[in-house]
């Protein structure tokens, strides 16, 4: 009960604040161009008349100025996908920097934190601890979402200037609403940017995708990121909800398995989160024959083209863990040199195999291009062939080689002959939602899509869930 009345007296004083606020700005010409000094705010003598002209030169500018919590043309505005892994951000009119989204402690250095991208400052990443603000795709630790955000508008990457800058910052499908409002209070009470627009990273892609193909009305988004793998129809730049699939499956869990697989067979590297990451990220694709692959990985000596030898880092004299060039591999015996050699075979397939069947490690959930026909079949009959042929892949294990073939053949043969099937992998499937987000903030309608501060600040949470379709 305590809570709840502390609560409301704290939107009652945003409130008044921001009252006393417009007041200011609605009065402020008008006081200083009043003719007698006692009324000005200038420093002036005190019985000082002011020349008429200046009053008038002084209304103009105040005209001009821009009213509190309007998103002018003159306003700068901040694109933020702020993902469970990796931050992509930028300002609207510049490029954008990938940026890891959480903390990081060194076994060397382990009373140092080191925030987003200062892991280049750390001597020796093996044994890296990561302290990270999602769990389970949700934003759970707002002590070092803060402390990252703080990193990222302050003067050592972005230097925001909050007073004349709205935010476009993306959020998970069917987020909390406790989460929501955490968030609404951190952008508009604390950091105190003019307008906030929050909006899933699926509905940035689907802009994008229908700014770049105007002919059509529907795609359907596959994003495959670090937590989750979601299946999002988009029809007009309107998601359907009742077609949404979340297949509990990302990257997190891919380089967890791979860390397993890797300790249980050959050397134990359950700390090496990092490093792991690498080799996931180096050495592994989607196999478009799972079985024949796995053939060809029993083989002896030349002819198991799959394995493939993995040198890895010592942060001394090798600073990045490196594919050993097939002709340099010594297939039977030991290596004279003192690399440590990771040897991998079937793991290269079947980690990433785990997307299409996640049964294979006991997740009794669809794989990826069943979860996509199952969505379709959801949706009207007479709108499923638009979506077919306009698949559109983001995310990052959307990386992997062979991962769109694979998507197209299954989907093709689980759709029927009469339809077409279109698989699209954009350039850059990471960075592809925060290109949304850049066009969206070019808009013409933008300003009617954005909360302003005095809109929040009038009518508190309210009007952003009316707002926000997430």
């Amino acid at each position: 009960m305590e809570c709840h009345c502390h609560r409301k007296t704290m939107r009652l004083k945003i409130w008044i604040q921001g009252l006393e606020k417009r007041l200011r700005c609605l009065t402020s010409g008008v006081l200083r161009c009043q003719g007698n000094r006692k009324l000005s705010v200038g420093h002036a003598p005190i019985n000082h008349r002011v020349p008429e002209e200046a009053c008038a030169e002084e209304i103009q500018t105040v005209e001009k100025r821009p009213r509190c919590g309007v998103v002018g043309p003159e306003m700068t505005t901040l694109v933020l996908d702020n993902g469970a892994y990796n931050a992509k951000i930028g300002y609207s009119h510049d490029s954008v920097s990938v940026i890891p989204n959480c903390q990081f402690r060194s076994k060397t250095a382990r009373l140092k934190t080191f925030t987003a991208n200062q892991i280049d400052e750390i001597k020796d990443p093996s044994g890296l601890f990561y302290i990270l603000p999602f769990q389970k795709g949700y934003l759970v630790n707002w002590d070092v979402q803060r402390q990252v955000w703080d990193y990222l508008f302050g003067k050592e990457m972005y230097q925001v200037d909050f007073l004349d800058t709205n935010i476009i910052i993306t959020e998970p499908y069917f987020n909390f609403t406790s989460i929501q409002e955490s968030m609404n209070e951190i952008l508009f009470e604390e950091y105190q940017f003019q307008a906030v627009l929050r909006v899933n990273a699926g509905a940035l892609s689907a802009h994008r995708y229908f700014r770049d193909n105007p002919s059509e009305l529907c795609c359907i988004i596959v994003d495959s990121g670090y937590s989750f793998t979601h299946i999002v129809p988009y029809c007009r730049s309107k998601k359907k909800k009742e077609a949404i699939i979340r297949i509990n499956v990302g990257g997190k869990l891919l380089t967890n398995h791979l860390k397993e697989i890797i300790s249980y067979r050959q050397l134990h590297v359950m700390d090496e989160t990092h490093v792991i990451n690498q080799v996931k990220e180096d050495v592994c694709y989607v196999s478009q024959d799972f079985y024949r692959d796995m053939d060809i990985a029993k083989l002896k000596g030349e002819d198991n083209t799959v394995m493939i030898d993995y040198v890895l880092p010592d942060f001394s004299t090798i600073k990045k863990g490196f594919c050993k060039p097939r002709e340099e591999m010594v297939l039977s015996g030991k290596y004279k040199s003192g690399e440590q050699i990771l040897r991998l075979a079937n793991e290269r397939f079947a980690v990433p195999e785990i997307l299409f069947n996640p049964s294979d490690i006991g997740i009794q959930e669809m794989g990826i291009p069943e979860a996509i026909v199952y969505s379709i079949q959801n949706l009207p009959e007479e709108m499923q062939p638009h979506f077919f042929k306009n698949i559109v892949l983001t995310g990052g294990n959307s990386l992997f080689p062979g991962f769109r073939e694979r998507v197209y053949s299954e989907v093709r043969c689980l759709t029927p002959t009469d339809y077409d099937v279109s698989v699209v992998l954009p350039e850059n499937p990471i960075t592809y939602s925060w290109e949304g987000g850049k066009l969206i903030s070019e808009n013409d309608d933008f300003e009617d899509m954005v909360v302003t501060r005095e809109d929040y600040e009038e009518n508190g949470h309210s009007v952003c869930e009316e707002k926000f379709d997430i």
